[in-house]
């Protein structure tokens, strides 16, 4: 990976015009995706490596929640179908998307992200400018709760055009707060929460009362030489868990450890969506379901669109495994910690080979103290 410490190429409120490009530029140009991510050979893929799909309608014994608790313990991953999100709307938030990116600079500029002024905008996320090259990306991130708010600064006479971006939003996110429930309502009955007495039940119904969400959108724009670029860099999600919906142009790339290092491709399958599992979801199960690093690739004859929906704890409530998540006999492997403390931590460990999760871990001289 590049020393992240290397100044940024472009202030972050700066505007790049991905259209005009007829090569890639010295500024958005990296040597190759094992300079930027993860020394594996990219697009190296082993014949048997399917992403696993888990469908909601198979949940009356107990099957979807079985197959979601596999696919997060095996891959950290899964395609989710049959969970109820209506196709239109799915298809009108992905239009309402790429009409926000194709307006004029100006009105996307109004929201741009400032220094030190929180992390919803327009524009270039504040650790991505922490790399030595950009991303092949342009992206708008916000608080699911305060879209309209948001959204007057792009369009400050809340006409037509906002009206309609608002309201597919919204609803859309009143169907992934939902299903976020319902999923979430499934890995604990997998976990055999429901049944499980004591503290975890109070646990569990502040969980799922006190789930936060930030949406994110992302256009990948088509690329003269995407060998050379970079859509998005490796990472694990912070929160619990994310849900991304892609347009069927493939780019999501999943990292498989075993049994031995390689990207998949996540395909592009019409109205699924994406679980991707993050790391206080990882320290909420013990490790047994593991967050996953995952990047963004770029396509050289088309766009393509994805939003994730983040989903994770309010900042007050401190994340540590759950005791029907420990087995028997075994430690909790990871302490308390908070969103905010988390996030901290990780960004101490940006640019190295560490994980934050290592910071958290509980040590055998810990273990011995509180027996």
């Amino acid at each position: 990976m590049p020393s992240p410490t290397s100044p940024p190429v472009q202030n972050n409120a700066d505007y790049f015009d991905f259209r005009a490009m007829e090569r890639v530029p010295e500024s958005h140009a990296w040597t190759g995706p094992q300079e930027y991510d993860h020394p594996v050979a990219a697009g190296h893929e082993l014949e048997h490596d399917v992403v696993p799909v888990v469908d909601m309608r198979d949940d009356d014994d107990g099957a979807a929640a079985a197959a979601a608790a596999r696919a997060a313990e095996e891959w950290g991953a899964f395609l989710l179908v049959g969970h109820g999100v209506p196709g239109e709307l799915l298809a009108r938030v992905e239009d309402q998307a790429a009409r926000l990116f194709a307006l004029p600079e100006p009105d996307k500029a109004r929201a741009a992200r400032r220094p030190g002024g929180g992390s919803s905008g327009y524009g270039v996320p504040q650790y991505l400018l922490r790399y030595p090259k950009r991303m092949w990306a342009e992206g708008y991130t916000f608080p699911a709760a305060a879209i309209r708010s948001e959204f007057r600064r792009v369009w400050p006479d809340a006409g037509d055009d906002y009206v309609s971006f608002c309201a597919a939003m919204d609803e859309y996110h009143v169907e992934m707060r939902a299903l976020g429930r319902k999923l979430l309502a499934m890995f604990f009955q997998a976990l055999g929460l429901a049944a499980a007495a004591g503290d975890d039940d109070d646990t569990e119904r502040k969980i799922l009362d006190t789930l936060t969400a930030t949406m994110h959108l992302n256009l990948y724009p088509k690329c003269p030489d995407p060998e050379l670029a970079v859509g998005l860099a490796a990472h694990t999600d912070s929160g619990f868990f994310t849900f991304i919906m892609q347009s069927p142009v493939p780019g999501l790339q999943l990292l498989r450890r075993r049994p031995s290092e390689r990207w998949v491709t996540v395909p592009g399958v019409a109205g699924a969506l994406v679980v991707v599992v993050g790391d206080l979801f990882h320290v909420l199960t013990n490790g047994r379901f593991h967050s996953v690093l995952h990047r963004a690739v770029v396509n050289r004859e088309r766009d393509r669109i994805s939003l994730p929906y983040f989903l994770g704890p309010p900042a007050h409530m401190k994340v540590a495994p759950l005791a029907a998540a420990v087995a028997l006999g075994r430690k909790a492997e990871y302490r308390a910690v908070t969103w905010p403390e988390y996030m901290a931590m990780r960004e101490t460990t940006f640019g190295t080979s560490l994980s934050a999760l290592t910071m958290i871990q509980v040590k055998p001289e810990e273990e011995s103290e509180e027996t």
